[in-house]
């Protein structure tokens, strides 16, 4: 491991809004703001572009930016902390391990933005249905799960998932600079999605509801098949990826 990653990791060691593998946190989460606003997720949040940015637009919300990058997490964290957001936190854990740490109706929305689209590896998509059926624990019914991506593959994915788990449709965006669509909360632009833009690329969105009825984890989505996230305890080369 890196000296500034140790450096990193020693300084969200001490931070009060970064909590990494928290224990009996299930239903407490309001207790933690100290009030009883809504809670929003981003998922794989990186550097918590997001989770900074909507929690300086939006106090009478709560974020919490979700990784297991904690070198990341950094950045976000020192952020909040410098600008007082005591409306944003962030959560050190693997994601597929969520429904340890959040009880029914305790998330009201779910951000993704430019995870991972495991081209090989269709299981750990965020959009997966046994990703799906983890959320369906913990959010309000209603809420609303936004997927921000440059990869059509995982954008394919997602509408074929939603439309086969008979979840609600809010909004499909093919190209969102293109149709005038990067306003409000989709024009903020993280770290990768410069990237991608400068590259060219195109970027998508499609928001959704679950539905009412359980995900279905059944035909090739039935087999339990133990999840690939890693620590990056154990991976050091994990976050090596030239951010500054």
């Amino acid at each position: 491991m890196g000296h500034k990653k140790l450096i990193r990791f020693r300084a969200i060691a001490t931070y009060g809004n970064v909590l990494q593998y928290p224990e009996n946190m299930p239903g407490t989460w309001h207790e933690f703001f100290k009030n009883e606003n809504p809670i929003t997720l981003e998922l794989a949040c990186g550097k918590g572009e997001y989770s900074v940015n909507l929690g300086r637009e939006h106090r009478d919300n709560n974020y919490i930016g979700v990784d297991i990058k904690g070198n990341r997490i950094y950045n976000g964290a020192k952020i909040a902390l410098t600008e007082g957001l005591t409306n944003v936190a962030f959560l050190r854990i693997q994601i597929g391990q969520i429904t340890n740490y959040f009880t029914k109706d305790e998330v009201s929305n779910i951000w993704i933005i430019f995870p991972d689209p495991f081209l090989k590896k269709e299981k750990n998509r965020l959009t997966h249905p046994r990703f799906l059926h983890a959320y369906q624990q913990i959010m309000k019914p209603g809420g609303k799960i936004n997927l921000k991506t440059d990869s059509k593959e995982l954008f394919d994915f997602t509408m074929e998932t939603v439309a086969a788990q008979n979840c609600v449709l809010h909004e499909s965006i093919i190209d969102i600079y293109a149709q005038g669509k990067a306003v409000g909360p989709l024009a903020i632009q993280t770290y990768y999605e410069k990237c991608h833009l400068a590259e060219g690329r195109t970027i998508y969105f499609v928001s959704f509801s679950l539905p009412d009825a359980p995900i279905e984890l059944t035909g090739r989505f039935s087999k339990d098949e133990p999840n690939d996230d890693q620590d990056d305890a154990e991976t050091p080369d994990a976050d090596n990826d030239n951010e500054q």
